[in-house]
């Protein structure tokens, strides 16, 4: 029996959550068994706290913290932050006090849930960017913790996955909040992978037949290209076998929503931007990356204009890369991006790299 196995039988069965075993097993996999314990008990106070309790969609309401949980545990975030996901909703939605968290999981814990209950009560209602903007800065502003901030952005990335239980004008409003509000922050915060996800969701919610031309494009393109994306991404492996560098290529999945805005941007049409393909170049140091760029532009003629060096001068979320575009084959416009692992990490993580345990 694993060790996440032997702490779910110590949990009264009415008690276990479907996904609980998933995340107790991702938690030990980099945290050690005295903090997987503590987690263990955030879980169960959070399950008796939200007894009966029931969300929209008919299932148990602790089915939601363990998801927020999930989504910080992928990021591999400490365990005061997965404790605090797990029982972020407590006091707002449950009898339980702030002090009594306190005492049971300690000042650090505490704060963090008191922090995301108060951010639960700010409303936004305007479409102005200006004022969009402004509240993002007073949210940013309000946490003395940006683990907090980490917390609700998680909070909403599962409200997001879960927004087809919630009547049709409110998901409108929820997901043009998250548009305007959450992806925006979670991308000054740097965190990559949450703020695509509520972008892609978000868009899907609020414009879901743009979202449905757009995605039919996309496979269409991808299915007449197949052999040319294939070939390229072997062209670019042997090219660095060649060179006796170690390093992985990667296709990058495009985002429906970069697409979208790509287009209002530009005022361009889709096919103009659907037709580029991405790849990614994943080396071991620096020094690697700019040898790899003189390859890929020595293997592909590269567009005037279009490199970008976000290593020696980096986004102010902290991102750092290499940004190319390529001719490739039938002048086919090809998106190189060339990083170190380190670099990857923290463009997936971004400021929640800060607070992985390590």
């Amino acid at each position: 029996m694993d060790y996440a196995s032997s702490i779910l039988g110590l949990l009264p069965t009415g008690r276990r959550s479907i996904g609980v075993t998933q995340l107790l097993n991702k938690l030990e996999s980099y945290l050690p068994p005295a903090q997987v314990d503590r987690v263990r008990d955030a879980y169960e106070f959070g399950a008796a706290a939200h007894e009966g309790q029931k969300r929209l969609s008919g299932e148990p309401y602790i089915a939601h913290p363990v998801a927020v949980a999930q989504i910080l545990a992928d990021l591999h975030l400490d365990a005061p932050t997965i404790m605090a996901a797990l029982l972020h909703d407590v006091i707002e939605d449950t009898p339980t006090a702030k002090d009594e968290i306190a005492e049971r999981f300690g000042a650090d814990v505490a704060e963090l849930v008191d922090g995301v209950s108060k951010l639960d009560h700010i409303q936004f209602r305007s479409r102005a960017e200006a004022q969009a903007e402004s509240f993002r800065k007073m949210l940013l502003a309000m946490v003395r913790d940006i683990r907090v901030i980490m917390v609700k952005l998680a909070d909403r990335t599962h409200n997001m996955r879960t927004l087809g239980a919630v009547p049709p004008a409110k998901r409108r409003m929820v997901a043009r909040e998250t548009l305007e509000i959450y992806a925006p922050i979670a991308n000054r915060l740097g965190i990559h992978s949450i703020k695509s996800e509520l972008e892609e969701l978000g868009f899907k919610a609020l414009y879901p037949g743009r979202y449905r031309i757009i995605e039919k494009a996309i496979k269409k393109a991808r299915g007449n290209q197949k052999q040319f994306i294939g070939k390229i991404a072997q062209n670019l492996r042997d090219a660095l076998e060649k060179a006796n560098i170690q390093g992985r290529v990667e296709g990058r999945e495009k985002h429906l929503y970069s697409v979208y805005q790509k287009m209002r941007r530009k005022r361009a049409p889709l096919t103009s931007i659907v037709d580029v393909f991405g790849f990614r170049i994943v080396v071991d140091s620096v020094d690697t990356c700019y040898r790899v760029l003189g390859i890929v532009h020595g293997l592909y003629r590269p567009m005037p204009g279009r490199f970008k060096d976000y290593i020696a001068i980096p986004r102010i979320n902290g991102y750092q890369s290499l940004h190319t575009t390529l001719f490739g084959p039938n002048g086919m416009p090809i998106e190189v991006q060339i990083r170190t692992e380190e670099m990857h990490r923290v463009a997936e993580s971004g400021i929640a790299a800060h607070w992985q345990y390590k």
